[in-house]
């Protein structure tokens, strides 16, 4: 009795994964569907692989306490991660339950590599300069010009738009990177079963176990072989602590955020070519143009009334009965300075409000804007004058230090304004603005502040506050060696007790902190 041919047992289908918009369903049309698209699919393995990467560099390099090189190579390595990240562009999966959105490419400008560029460069004055004030500048600032470098932002409503954006994608870009992480497990069970699946799993452990192995015996042989290598190895490892693995934790978390949002709007560029030409509604002339005339008047009335207080300097000083020199400088440059920044907020909403189609417009606005710019700028110079007048008084110290920079920044923005005013609409004003800011930075960085703060103390004829210039950075060791020994001695060895108190490790590792300990070693300072 013969029987049929039993059918081969059909083979397994693929497991299909279906994964949710990632950012929930959104209409194809829209003003922010327009702007930012976002992401239809997770992202891909060279993504996911080179994020991780990046977090784990940065979470053994990164000294969070002090500034040093490792934030360098954390901002390299971050950078190499997001070229190696392969662009998944605002294509939506096949399956996917929500209208498929398309529109051109987002063609990158040249100013986004230099925008990049400077954000890697702000980064690395932490290589170079120990003043933890000057290094958390910096880090604020690369935080604009990176945004700069992802979103390229022209005018100021674009620029904080974009802004946005970049906080917004480091907190979706866990969920997009989590998606593409359980894609590629997925991807690698499905059509081959759960025991072909588990193959991959067990040789990469296998892996990681035998590269662990080999390194710990070979490392612990070289080790007991030579003392200068065993040395190495402990400089290089760790502390192994729970402080320790905390930190790890917390730089990995925050660095995968700030590198996969970076590559989640690399994926997924906004175009904010839209945000840069819209106008937006415009007022009457005379609404605009009655409370700025208004405030002409005022700030001419206080110029040329106040020209004494002004620049009255030393004279108008010893010629008051009551003033001092602290409350002729201080009392009024604070005022000043809030007044200039003021003004700036005030231009930028006369640019932003007032029409200009007829051509009266445009000469009103060239005239009553022309003329609050120039008048500030009087006030600016004031400003500054009151802080020479003080520093020269009183000292010069970070703080006075970098208001008197953040005040003459001003007066530049002060002065693009006024030619911006040549052909009213200049869409290159708070780009440039933002880059002479950061230009100023990198200035200062190089003229090392602490120094300069010193070497200033310490040419004036008058009383020196030793105990502040012990607080300086030890940027400033080699214009403290210039003090007569007795002082010398006291405020290097308090510099050199904070040195020897926290020893830096190679992440740490910083060119002023290493010029201090050798001019520190050659004076062995010592303090009763």
């Amino acid at each position: 009795m013969s029987t049929a041919p039993t059918a081969p047992p059909a083979a397994t289908p693929p497991k299909v994964i279906h994964l949710a918009p990632l950012h929930g369903p959104w209409p194809a049309t829209g003003r922010w569907s327009r702007i930012w698209p976002g992401i239809g699919r997770p992202a891909d393995a060279g993504t996911v692989l080179a994020i991780t990467a990046a977090g784990l560099v940065a979470t053994l390099d990164v000294p969070l306490d002090r500034p040093g090189i490792g934030w360098l190579v954390a901002a390299l390595t971050g950078t190499a991660a997001l070229v190696i990240a392969r662009r998944t562009g605002n294509r939506l999966p096949a399956d996917a339950p929500i209208p498929r959105i398309t529109r051109p490419a987002v063609r990158l400008r040249p100013d986004r590599y230099a925008w990049g560029a400077a954000t890697i460069a702000l980064l690395a004055v932490g290589t170079f300069r120990s003043a933890g004030w000057l290094f958390l500048l910096c880090l604020a600032t690369a935080t604009l010009t990176g945004a700069l470098a992802l979103t390229g932002g022209r005018s100021l409503r674009s620029i904080a738009i974009g802004y946005a954006m970049s906080v917004i994608s480091t907190f979706r870009a866990p969920l997009w990177l989590s998606r593409g992480a359980a894609r590629l497990r997925g991807g690698a069970r499905a059509g081959t079963g759960a025991e072909a699946g588990a193959g991959p799993n067990i040789r990469i452990a296998a892996t990681v176990g035998a590269s662990v192995a080999l390194l710990t015996v070979f490392g612990a042989l070289f080790a007991s072989a030579d003392q200068a290598f065993a040395d190495a190895l402990t400089a290089i490892a760790p502390d192994l602590s729970v402080a320790t693995a905390f930190r790890w934790v917390f730089v990995f978390v925050v660095t995968s955020m700030i590198v996969g949002g970076a590559a989640y709007l690399r994926s997924a560029p906004p175009d904010l070519s839209e945000s840069d030409i819209i106008e937006g509604r415009k007022v009457s002339r005379l609404e605009w143009a009655i409370p700025l005339c208004l405030l002409v008047a005022l700030f001419a009335a206080f110029v040329a009334v106040q020209l004494t207080v002004l620049f009255g300097g030393e004279r108008h000083v010893l010629g008051t009965d009551g003033l001092t020199y602290a409350n002729y400088a201080r009392g009024g440059f604070w005022q000043l300075s809030f007044v200039t920044g003021l003004t700036l907020v005030v231009l930028a909403g006369a640019a932003r409000w007032a029409p200009r189609e007829q051509p009266a417009d445009r000469v009103l606005i060239r005239v009553v804007l022309g003329a609050l710019a120039a008048l500030t700028l009087v006030i600016v110079a004031s400003a500054l004058h009151r802080m020479n007048l003080y520093a020269e008084t009183y000292g010069l110290t970070a703080l006075r230090l970098l208001v008197a920079c953040c005040e003459a920044w001003f007066g530049l923005v002060l002065l693009l304004v006024l030619a911006a005013g040549v052909r009213i609409r200049a869409t290159w004003l708070p780009r440039v603005a933002i880059a002479v800011g950061v230009a100023a930075l990198f200035g200062l960085a190089a003229a090392n502040p602490d120094q300069m703060i010193a070497d200033y103390n310490i040419r004036q004829d008058r009383t020196i506050d030793l105990d502040y210039l012990a607080t300086l950075s030890p940027d400033a060791v080699p214009a403290l060696s210039a003090l007569n020994q007795p002082e010398r001695d006291c405020v290097l060895g308090r510099i050199e007790l904070r040195l020897r108190d926290q020893p830096d490790d190679w992440r740490g590792w910083n060119l002023g902190r290493e010029r201090a300990r050798t001019v520190l070693r050659e004076l062995t300072p010592r303090c009763s």
